[in-house]
């Protein structure tokens, strides 16, 4: 039977901290076996979502939406709350003003407990967010660009997730969309475009690279690299094996690629490396991952928890610029050549517990109000050079819409934030492969972006791309009924906001 067709989704392999799979999956397949269709009650784990106020709500009296010291910001669970920072337009602590565009983030340890995000700004040249035209602004000595405004800002949030510090860190790039952290403890912010712009004297500067940046409370602005053998294309997300070292690469495309960098060091990304992309061995000409006829693919034909085996292909010139040879050939290109797999829009990545999680944000089946489909999450396994697609979204959508950015959570659930229409929800897959709305976006329906928890894993932070603002969540994570369970110390106030009494 096709599992695409039906109202739940499947997980196959192992989820992040340690968590083993291999019970509750024998228990979900089984039920599979019987006909059984799985779900939550309503869709929630935690209990419904009720209306939130942040925490910190006398630090949003002046925003450049207004007052909001009295409007929910989130939809949470009860027992769950959050304080709401860094919101586009307001002054930074290096004097610049908060870009828009809030996009993909990591928390990396800080000093006295603090946490400190790296959190990329997803700005095209001239785009106007409320106002602030200079995107992440810095001196032209520290820009990749002169022209360019996309790049990153680093935060400081202390224990009470009340933010402590904020700065620009990098500039002069275009569209930082996603990226991942690195075991080493930086940062790597992916362009998402392949185009150039301008310098002052009208030369080109090219765009389409990952630029790596230092996780720390005093680093300031980096001077950008361009990592050049990482490859050339419209990078979507890294994520990295602690034990090789190798990175992984997605794409936004709709005939993308999967990507490994092998670095000649050891991070040490800035020496160059060697760009594969992924094969699958059972189709040596390569193959449509879509399973959507619309996208070029065949509805099941590749089923939810199969595992197949893979390989890797050379990419002959990681870096091509076809503006001054017109033979350059787009990366993915060289890698779908030599029977490369095809995948509909690689978006969010994320390792844990041995392999990589990536999205495939609208692959799987036509949705009912779409030729695409509603979305994938794929899992390979560097240990046995195996691919699995582990979720993929029904037509209805009901459950989830084009899930973007990826996170995994200490408990072992993976968190997905979704970037299709209308409501938007940051969405749970538990041990038995089944769904979960967590929060929702009540202040303007836009995508969520940049999950990550903190190092001791009681905060959730999460951003808001329509507003530009940046949450920090926290709650009985380990208690499903909303009761009990280690929430950490709690921001400023005791406001538990609107909605609460259950």
């Amino acid at each position: 039977m096709s599992f695409s067709r039906r109202k739940f989704l499947t997980m196959a392999g192992a989820t992040a901290a340690g968590v083993s799979m291999v019970a509750p999956l024998e228990a979900f397949y089984a039920r599979v076996a019987q006909g059984r269709e799985l779900e939550f009650a309503g869709g929630f784990k935690y209990g419904p979502l009720r209306p939130r106020l942040p925490q910190n709500t006398a630090a949003l009296a002046n925003t450049v939406v207004g007052d909001l010291r009295n409007i929910p910001l989130l939809e949470l669970p009860r027992g769950f709350r959050y304080t709401a920072f860094s919101i586009t337009g307001q002054t930074m602590s290096d004097g610049t003003l908060v870009p828009g565009d809030h996009d993909g983030m990591a928390a990396f340890p800080g000093p006295r407990g603090t946490t400190i995000l790296v959190r990329n700004h997803e700005l095209s040249p001239g785009e106007d967010e409320f106002g602030n035209l200079k995107g992440v602004d810095a001196p032209p000595e520290k820009r990749y660009a002169p022209n360019a405004t996309g790049g990153t800002t680093t935060l400081v949030v202390d224990r009470r997730r009340r933010l402590v510090k904020d700065f620009a860190s990098l500039s002069g790039t275009v569209r930082n969309c996603a990226g991942g952290p690195t075991p080493w403890g930086s940062w790597i912010s992916c362009e998402e475009t392949f185009s150039t712009t301008p310098d002052n004297n009208g030369n080109l500067i090219y765009h389409g690279y990952n630029f790596e940046v230092p996780a720390g409370t005093n680093t300031g602005l980096v001077t950008p690299v361009a990592l050049t053998d990482m490859g050339r294309f419209s990078h979507e997300a890294v994520a990295v094996d602690p034990r090789t070292g190798y990175v992984y690469e997605t794409e936004d495309s709709g005939d993308s690629c999967f990507y490994r960098f092998v670095p000649n060091v050891k991070g040490q990304l800035a020496q160059g490396g060697s760009l594969y992309a992924l094969k699958i061995k059972q189709y040596p000409d390569g193959v449509n991952t879509s399973n959507n006829p619309n996208l070029g693919g065949q509805e099941g034909l590749i089923p939810v928890g199969r595992e197949y085996r893979v390989e890797w292909v050379k990419i002959d010139n990681p870096n091509p610029i076809p503006e001054e040879n017109s033979n350059d050939q787009q990366v993915r290109a060289q890698g779908q050549a030599k029977g490369a797999a095809v995948f509909f829009r690689g978006e969010g990545a994320w390792y844990g517990n041995g392999v990589i999680y990536f999205i495939a944000t609208q692959g799987g089946p036509p949705a009912v109000d779409d030729a695409r489909g509603n979305g994938q999450v794929w899992e390979y396994n560097p240990a046995k050079e195996t691919l699995t697609l582990l979720v993929e979204a029904p037509p209805s959508g009901e459950f989830l819409d084009e899930p973007d950015n990826i996170t995994v959570a200490p408990f072992g659930d993976l968190i997905l934030c979704e970037d299709g229409g209308g409501e938007q929800f940051v969405v749970g897959v538990d041990l038995d492969g089944l769904l979960y709305k967590f929060a929702r976006n009540l202040i303007d329906n836009t995508e969520f972006a940049g999950a990550c928890f903190s190092p001791d894993g009681s905060t959730l932070f999460v951003n808001s791309q329509g507003l530009g603002v940046t949450y920090a969540i926290w709650g009985p994570w380990t208690s499903p009924d909303g009761e009990g369970g280690e929430g950490g110390e709690g921001g400023e106030g005791d406001n538990d906001g609107e909605g609460d009494e259950d």
